[in-house]
């Protein structure tokens, strides 16, 4: 296959993904029983289809096809499979922080709401007033269904089962265990209480611990960096290891090999980070 012959079909293909991209849905069957990243890409607000997806990730696999430049097609082809999926975990985790942030807020609204006075039902329509950060969600949701006519514990338990983060379910239940068993103020602000203490210390000390092990993190990304940067250094300077690379031996042994220790080494540094966090 010639090289332009290849790069006709790539060209095909990028605009077969973007023509169809605006017409998935989140609606649209997914032929394998469970995406590996769907609760990853429903905490980073990706509201398309899976089949949208898998297309945005070939046409960033093409771009890095196209992109590769003297190092190979394969190393251009990874990064570009991967650099989707590492945005879309980033997103996630800045997301589900977030959302227990906004989590404390509304209990600690609620919480006032008690100690000022006002019954539970008022102190969770005042705290959930705004009802536009993600976080305040599944609690404004129980306030709607309650006025609609549901009962506010069986609409606190539907949201609590709908619910994903351990946070916010946290709250939800605290919130229909008041409820169901009709407490007083007095108690139902202390049982809130705990639960805001509660998260509160895990939120502090998830903060600290970050900001303790950050120095980690930051190696782990300067020696993922290293090793690359220095091969293409090394082969947009060196004529000689730019012709090894382009070899079959270069693209079929070195890089590929290069390739599965780094990912390796990438995948043994972050669960060493995360045993250490």
């Amino acid at each position: 296959m010639s090289v332009a012959l290849a790069g006709a079909i790539a060209t095909a293909l990028a605009v077969v993904c973007l023509m169809l991209a605006p017409l998935g849905s989140a609606r649209v069957w997914w032929p394998f029983p469970k995406h590996p990243e769907r609760s990853v890409l429903r905490d980073a607000g990706w509201t398309r289809s899976l089949l949208t997806w898998e297309c945005l990730r070939a046409a960033a696999m093409i771009c890095g096809l196209a992109l590769a430049g003297p190092l190979g097609a394969l190393p251009g082809g990874l990064v570009g499979a991967a650099a989707p999926s590492i945005v879309a975990r980033s997103l996630a985790v800045r997301a589900r922080d977030e959302r227990a942030r906004q989590t404390v807020a509304l209990l600690q609204l609620t919480l006032a709401g008690l100690r000022s006075g006002a019954s539970l039902t008022e102190a969770l329509r005042l705290a959930t007033g705004s009802g536009r950060a993600t976080g305040l969600a599944p609690f404004a949701g129980a306030v709607r269904a309650f006025d609609l006519g549901a009962p506010l514990d069986v609409a606190l338990r539907d949201a609590r089962a709908e619910a994903r983060d351990r946070r916010v379910i946290l709250g939800l239940e605290a919130l229909s265990l008041c409820v169901a068993e009709q407490l007083p103020s007095s108690r139902g602000a202390t049982l809130i209480a705990s639960v805001v203490d509660r998260l509160v210390f895990e939120q502090r000390t998830a903060d600290d611990v970050r900001a303790r092990t950050s120095g980690l993190r930051i190696q782990v990304v300067l020696l993922a960096v290293l090793v690359p940067g220095l091969a293409l250094y090394l082969a947009l300077t060196v004529p000689g290891m730019r012709e090894t690379f382009t070899t079959p031996l270069g693209r079929f042994v070195l890089l590929p090999m290069a390739a599965m220790l780094e990912t390796a080494g990438i995948l043994a540094s972050r669960r060493v980070v995360n045993a250490v966090t």
